[in-house]
């Protein structure tokens, strides 16, 4: 698929050495072109696309089995610096958080994805905080979920979340691959857990509307990356004395189909939303 601009304009730019250095080293980390840094640093600058959700493929295709990679990391990278996601056969948990890409692998590691890793499904935008909140005493899972849905001012867009501090309690999962065309209900059961107690770190997510179960995981949403960057995955359970929470409000979708022969083949006509509820949540 090839796709064409409808019109583009050339600028010819001076760079000082030290601005040059830096954007030449943010291409060699990314793998994005200079141009396309340019032209984000633009749209940053100007306030354009600040509200976009880039996601490829949807969760009614997890659901059904569908975990071929389809985009490269270097092409999410492309769209925005905060997000998640899994790869190729499910293998692992994604974070992308400040623009580079994470993998929480089975065995409880964590590195930098590759570039030319593959992603079956992932979702990123380009965090900008429209709310900022200090959240005291959070106790449980059940707990955060309900201040946050006390600070949301609808129910009918999505937003990113991310939250940082000190988890007293944090347990989490960390998908293992599966084997082609295995449902993500069975793939799941066989997920590692880890639990941690005194670790800083980051949680990287989103709130989806119900009305697009068969889009993405409807609710809440994180994954989890400690300030090390040894720990890893997706968010089960946890308790905090204080997080620093930001909100960024999505409008705009922009959703990415995979044209590879599983995704073309699979049932989506289903409602995933009971799949993902059990393969999403604490299965102890």
């Amino acid at each position: 698929m090839t796709c064409r601009p409808d019109s583009s304009h050339h600028l010819n730019v001076h760079l000082g050495d030290g601005l040059y250095a830096a954007l030449q080293e943010r291409c060699r980390r990314t793998g994005e072109s200079a141009s396309h840094v340019i032209r984000q640093a633009l749209a940053d600058a100007l306030d354009l696309e600040h509200h976009t959700i880039y996601q490829v493929s949807t969760s009614g295709a997890l659901v059904q089995g569908v975990y071929q990679g389809c985009v490269r990391v270097a092409e999410v990278l492309q769209h925005g610096d905060f997000g998640l996601g899994t790869f190729d056969g499910l293998d692992g948990e994604g974070i992308l958080l400040d623009g580079t890409c994470w993998q929480a692998c089975g065995d409880g590691t964590v590195r930098q994805a590759p570039a030319d890793a593959l992603a079956p499904f992932w979702v990123a935008t380009r965090f900008s905080a429209d709310h900022r909140e200090v959240l005291k005493h959070v106790a449980s899972w059940g707990d955060l979920t309900a201040r946050l849905d006390g600070l949301r001012d609808n129910a009918n867009l999505f937003v990113a979340i991310r939250l940082r501090g000190v988890f007293e309690r944090i347990r989490y999962r960390v998908a293992c691959k599966a084997e082609a065309g295995v449902d993500l209900v069975s793939a799941t059961s066989a997920q590692a857990t880890f639990e941690l107690e005194n670790v800083a770190g980051t949680l990287v997510g989103f709130w989806t509307p119900s009305f697009a179960r068969t889009i993405n995981v409807p609710g809440y949403h994180l994954h989890l990356l400690s300030d090390d960057h040894r720990h890893a995955g997706h968010v089960l359970e946890l308790q905090s004395h204080e997080l620093s929470l930001e909100l960024h409000r999505e409008n705009h979708l922009q959703l990415v189909l995979p044209e590879t022969p599983a995704f073309l083949n699979a049932d989506l006509s289903g409602d995933p939303a009971a799949a993902l509820a059990r393969a999403e949540g604490d299965h102890r």
